[in-house]
């Protein structure tokens, strides 16, 4: 998933829309909050993860840091290499309870 950083004085829809047009050259239209994670890793530290959606954009999508970008079924995204804290969010879009 696209994202980042909040950077200081950021809110998390503002780094959102930063990171979107640093990584991929678009102007997004950020919408409603779908999910909240915190994450505790296994070997210590921990990280909030905010989601949202992004009904529409301006511009076309650049790969700008990704070794590959694609568009993808839903039910597809289990079989993707996502980062462990991202499963949880993975495992609900797959089983249509987000969106």
């Amino acid at each position: 998933f696209p994202g980042g950083k909040i950077e200081y004085g950021e809110e998390p829809r503002e780094a959102l829309r930063r990171e979107l047009e640093e990584e991929l050259g678009i102007e997004a239209h950020i919408g409603k909050q779908v999910a909240r994670i915190h994450h505790v890793y296994k070997g210590g530290g921990a990280v909030d993860l905010y989601f949202y959606v992004v009904p529409d954009y301006r511009g076309e999508i650049e790969n700008r840091i990704f070794r590959d970008l694609q568009w993808a079924d839903r039910k597809a995204l289990p079989a993707y290499d996502f980062l462990e804290a991202d499963f949880e969010l993975v495992q609900a879009l797959a089983n249509g309870k987000l969106l």
